[in-house]
């Protein structure tokens, strides 16, 4: 059996280095565990924004291969209304350029549930990106679907071309399968998770692209 590069106690000690290092979060209620790779995180932060900027952080650590995150939410202090959390997203939503209009807010225990149309990954993700420092928020389910205006006649070539391209990917190493001519599945590995996720970028810039499976593994 082959040993691993990074052992589990060395993972667990540099994420909870990482965390303490960076300064969006307070890590003294954080745990971390590492089993083969795969870190899990555990406890609780203040806010939703600590709860991304943790995972984040994890995965930026060299060796992990998975982030489970089981991090809590525990809002200090007199948590707004369902009713605010809902008419402050609203109005972020509505002041974002990047995000179109028609995008449905619900929010129930603090959770904000998105749900509408939009033309591209990068307007679906910035809907959701825009409203993680809203006060009082728990968490985000982004249920906002993709539904491209134009779509090309192969998205194939034009994905491989554009990881070649790319000086963050080693694109020899990477397999683009289309099925239905929207969904694109990516095998292979990858040396990192930020090239792991240069990758995913590179794929939902592509037109017509609906769904991106990642099978890539991190070496």
């Amino acid at each position: 059996m082959t040993t691993p590069l990074y052992s589990d106690k060395d993972i667990q000690q540099s994420v909870m280095e990482e965390l303490d290092w960076e300064p969006s979060i307070d890590s003294a209620n954080i745990g971390v565990a590492a089993d083969q790779g795969v870190v899990t995180l555990s406890g609780h932060v203040e806010t939703y924004a600590q709860k991304c900027d943790a995972e984040r952080a994890t995965w930026r650590v060299k060796g992990v291969r998975a982030v489970v995150q089981n991090i809590d939410v525990h809002y200090l202090g007199d948590a707004p209304s369902d009713e605010e959390i809902a008419q402050h997203a609203v109005a972020q939503l509505k002041w974002d350029t990047t995000v179109p209009q028609g995008i449905h807010v619900r929010v129930s225990k603090g959770w904000i549930t998105l749900e509408g149309d939009v033309q591209t990954q990068h307007q679906r993700t910035n809907a959701e990106r825009c409203l993680r420092h809203l006060r009082g928020l728990r968490g985000i389910n982004n249920l906002i679907e993709l539904k491209p205006a134009a779509q090309a006649a192969s998205i194939k070539p034009l994905i491989v071309e554009a990881l070649k391209r790319s000086a963050e990917i080693e694109a020899k190493e990477i397999r683009v399968e289309v099925k239905d001519g929207t969904t694109v599945t990516l095998e292979g590995h990858v040396d990192n998770w930020a090239e792991r996720a240069a990758v995913e970028r590179a794929v939902w810039s592509a037109p017509g692209v609906r769904a991106v499976i990642d099978r890539l593994a991190i070496a």
